[in-house]
């Protein structure tokens, strides 16, 4: 996917969940054996899983950086932020590469996940709000909940699950913490 085609990302609200009620293009993948999917147009590449430089004292959902063609990218493991055992990097591994909006502009940052699967159209009519309980990851993570082939897709709200501010706040915690 060319940057050009890509939209501005919209920081997460009751907006993104709407849009998410409405339908669209999802890319689904999968983590720890559980399918979940992302709004298309938060989606700039996916790239091969390859090495990563880990930079010391960073929060264990922070993997490391990449060089994206010249820019440096940081790599947040999902299943760590979900506060899961970290993702053990196999031979469907990859990397997804998305723009966070937040106060301070546009975040690029790296979501190493499972396997990619496709991309698939979900009607809005296919699409049940985040439950409020039993989801084995932070409701406000959720956008949405799709029935996919007898399955369900968890739709993730990706302004919350990465959001910069927070992202931060753990960053600067983990540091004080080994002080």
């Amino acid at each position: 996917m060319s940057q050009s085609s890509l939209q501005p990302v919209v920081p997460a609200t009751a907006s993104l969940r709407a849009a998410a009620a409405a339908g669209g293009q999802y890319l689904v993948f999968t983590l720890g054996g559980e399918v979940f999917a992302i709004d298309i147009l938060q989606i700039r590449e996916i790239i091969e899983f390859g090495e990563l430089t880990e930079v010391p004292m960073t929060p264990p959902t922070v993997r490391g950086v990449i060089n994206l063609r010249g820019a440096v990218v940081p790599v947040i493991d999902l299943a760590a932020r979900f506060g899961r055992e970290r993702i053990r990097s196999g031979r469907r591994s990859c990397i997804v590469i998305v723009e966070v909006g937040g106060e301070a502009g546009t975040q690029t940052l790296g979501v190493m996940v499972d396997g990619v699967s496709e991309v698939i159209d979900i009607a809005a009519a296919d699409i049940e709000p985040a439950p409020s309980f039993g989801a084995r990851i932070r409701t406000d993570f959720i956008a949405g909940m799709a029935r996919r082939e007898g399955r369900f897709v968890i739709l993730l709200e990706v302004g919350r699950v990465f959001s910069i501010d927070e992202l931060a706040g753990i960053g600067a915690l983990a540091g004080a913490a080994e002080h």
